[in-house]
C-alpha cells in the first residue's frame, strides 16, 4: 500500500512454505506491537481462521468476517470495519475470518481490481489504527495477493531448517514479480524463527541467511520457546501468557525494531505554540539564575544586561552556597557529587580545587553546561528527565515507574532539540530507557547504569523523600 503519510502501516506476513510459524507470528507481533502503545488491527486472510482459534475468539460466535467486508465491498454496499472486529486486548482489535473466505477467488476471477479490496479497505479506516498486520493463506492465489498489494512491508518468516533456504529465493521471486504486476514498492524483510542455538544445523543456516541476504534479515531472532506454542494453544499472545519467556522478549525486540523505521511525527500547531510558551518561561528563569550569580559575585551595584538566554555552569551552582536556601532555580543542576567519587569533568572538593583558568577550553565549557543541565535530577518533590535528541521527532521514558510502555510517558519537546518530562514517583530505586523514535537507548547523560537481560544498560534514578 502505497502514499505519503499514510496512516495504517502495513505489514503483511507471508511464506508458501507451511510449518514456519506464520501465524504464531502474526499474533504475537500484532500483540507486541500493542504492548508498545500502537493501535493495532490484525486482519486473517487465510480461510482456516487460526488467528481467532489463537486469540479464543469461538468460530460459532463469529456472524460477520473479513471475507462480508471485502465481498459488499465489491456489490457497493461497504460493510463498516469496526462490526467485524473483535477486541482482543487494549490497542489490539482481530478482524476474524471464516471457512467461507475460500470462496472469495471463484467469485471475483473476472473483476480485474480484486485483489486491491484489502487496500481499498484500509484506506476508507484510515485513521483508526497505526498498524494493519495481515496473515496470508500459505499459497499465492487472491487472497495472499492483497495482502501483497496493501503492504507497506512484507514480512517471510523462515524456520533455521533445511528446505528454508531454498523455499525463502522463490518466495523472494514470487513477490517481486507480483509487485511488478501490481506496482507495489514494498520492503521486504525475512525473519529467523524457531531457531535452536542447540542444533549445528541451525546455526549454519542462520549464518548462510545472514551471508546470502545481508540486511535483509532482520537482527532480532525468534528463538524456539515452547511458550509460543503453549499460548497459542490457550488462546493468548505471548503477552499474555508469558510476558517473561524468551519468547515475550523476541517479539518485543523484533516490534522494537519495527517502530524504529517509522517516520518521525510532525508537531502540530497546538503543540508548536504550547512550546513556544515553555521557550519564554525558560529563557525568563535563566535571566533571573544568572542576576542571582552576578549578585553574588559582587555586581549587585551593576546590574547586567542580558542579550539571550542565560546559561548555568556546575562551579556557580557548588559555590553559591550562601543563596541555596534561597534559590529554588539551584536544583536544576546535578546533585553535588561526593569527595570520594571524582567526575568526569574533574571536580575536586573546593579546599583542594585551583582557581578556575581565565579561558577555559571549549570542550571543558560544553562539558560543564551538559552536567548542569541534562540526565536526571531531583527537584522537591518531582524527578526531571531532560535530554538531547536535536534530531528526533519524539522522546518517550520507559521504566519501572511506566510498565515500560513508552507512550504512556512522552517527553515534551523544547527549543534547541531538547526533551524533558516531569515525574512525581514515590521515594526508590527505578530502572528506566528513553526511545528516541522507536529505538531504545539508556540516558547518555545518566552515569548511573547497570546490565539487564537482553545484554544492553538501564539507567537508575534513586528518588529520596
Amino acid at each position: 500500500m502505497t502514499g505519503e503519510g499514510k496512516p495504517v502501516r502495513t505489514i503483511t506476513i507471508a511464506n508458501q512454505k507451511g510449518g514456519c510459524g506464520k501465524t504464531t507470528t502474526a499474533i504475537n507481533l500484532s500483540a507486541s506491537l500493542a504492548r508498545e502503545g500502537r493501535r493495532v488491527l490484525l486482519v486473517d486472510l487465510d480461510p482456516q481462521a487460526h488467528c481467532a482459534l489463537g486469540m479464543a475468539v469461538p468460530e460459532e460466535q463469529i456472524d460477520l468476517s473479513i471475507f462480508d467486508c471485502l465481498v459488499r465491498q465489491v456489490e457497493g454496499e461497504p460493510l463498516e470495519l469496526s462490526r467485524i472486529t473483535w477486541q482482543i486486548a487494549p490497542n489490539l482489535d482481530l478482524a476474524p475470518s471464516r471457512s467461507n473466505l475460500a470462496t472469495l477467488e471463484p467469485r471475483l476471477v473476472t473483476d480485474e481490481d480484486a485483489d486491491a479490496l484489502l487496500e481499498q479497505l484500509l484506506e476508507l479506516n484510515a485513521g483508526r489504527y497505526d498498524y494493519c498486520v495481515v496473515d496470508c493463506p500459505p499459497h499465492l492465489g487472491l487472497l495472499m495477493q492483497n495482502g501483497l498489494r496493501a503492504a507497506d512491508d512484507i514480512i517471510i518468516p523462515v524456520d533455521t531448517g533445511y528446505f528454508s533456504l531454498h523455499g525463502l529465493t522463490q518466495q523472494l521471486a514470487m513477490i517481486e514479480q507480483e509487485g511488478e504486476r501490481n506496482g507495489s514498492n514494498p520492503s521486504v524483510r525475512v525473519l529467523a524463527n524457531q531457531y535452536d542455538v542447540r542444533t549445528k544445523l541451525a546455526r549454519e543456516i542462520l549464518a548462510e541467511l545472514r551471508k546470502r541476504f545481508k540486511d535483509v534479515v532482520f537482527e532480532t531472532i525468534v528463538n524456539f520457546n515452547t511458550k509460543l506454542k503453549e499460548g497459542v494453544s490457550y488462546g493468548q499472545p505471548i503477552t499474555e501468557f508469558a510476558p517473561t519467556s524468551m519468547g515475550a522478549r523476541d517479539f518485543q525486540k523484533l516490534a522494537r525494531e519495527l517502530i524504529a523505521g517509522e517516520p518521525p511525527k510532525a508537531a502540530t500547531g497546538e503543540i508548536l505554540e504550547h512550546v513556544e510558551r515553555l521557550a519564554a518561561d525558560a529563557e525568563r528563569l535563566l535571566a533571573t539564575t544568572t542576576i542571582l550569580v552576578d549578585n553574588r559575585e559582587g555586581t549587585a551595584a551593576e546590574p547586567a544586561t542580558h542579550t539571550g538566554p542565560a546559561t548555568i555552569t556546575p562551579t556557580d551552582v557548588l559555590s553559591a552556597g550562601a543563596i541555596v536556601e534561597k534559590a529554588p532555580w539551584q536544583h536544576a543542576a546535578r546533585q553535588t557529587p561526593k569527595v570520594s567519587e571524582p567526575s568526569v569533568s574533574g571536580w575536586k572538593p573546593a579546599a583542594t580545587r585551583p582557581s578556575p583558568p581565565s579561558e577555559p577550553s571549549p570542550s571543558a565549557e560544553i562539558d560543564r553546561k551538559i552536567e548542569a543541565i541534562y540526565g536526571v535530577r531531583q527537584e522537591g518533590e518531582l524527578i526531571v528527565f531532560r535530554s538531547h535528541n536535536p534530531d528526533a521527532g519524539e522522546v518517550c521514558l520507559a521504566g519501572d515507574f511506566n510498565d515500560w510502555m513508552p507512550h504512556t510517558t512522552p517527553m515534551r519537546r523544547l527549543p534547541a532539540g531538547d526533551f524533558e518530562t516531569r515525574l512525581r514517583l514515590p521515594q526508590g530505586r527505578y530502572r528506566y530507557r528513553l526511545v528516541v523514535d522507536g529505538r531504545w537507548s539508556h540516558d547518555h547523560f545518566n552515569p548511573a547504569t547497570e546490565m539487564n537481560e537482553y545484554g544492553e544498560l538501564n539507567s537508575i534514578v534513586e528518588v529520596k523523600r
